[in-house]
């Protein structure tokens, strides 16, 4: 993963700073998008960028199991979401990084 992309997510409080992170997640992706097609990886794990949900259906489906499993952030996964001051705008920029990763 681009340590920018963390970098940005850690920095998100408001909106101008999580469209700034949205931002960095396409283009995230698409270097994922560039990284596979000159090295195809395995099927059966993360793609070349490592992106385990490449669909937006995946994505999503992914994001939404994160959110129900971790009860958006109170249980488990990104652990300073426990903090009850959390920018909303970091809780969704969360949602959207599980849908990365999570399967």
């Amino acid at each position: 993963m681009n340590d920018n992309l963390n970098e940005l997510y850690e920095k998100v409080v408001d909106e101008t700073t999580f469209l700034f992170f949205v931002k960095a997640l396409v283009e995230d992706r698409r270097s994922a998008i560039q990284l596979e097609e000159a090295n195809p990886s395995s099927p059966y794990g993360p793609d070349a960028g490592g992106w385990e949900n490449i669909s937006i259906e995946d994505y999503l489906e992914s994001a939404i199991a994160w959110a129900e499993d971790s009860n958006f952030g109170r249980k488990m996964a990104f652990k300073e979401l426990e903090l009850n001051n959390v920018s909303p705008w970091r809780r969704i920029a969360a949602f959207l990084m599980a849908g990365r990763v999570y399967e």
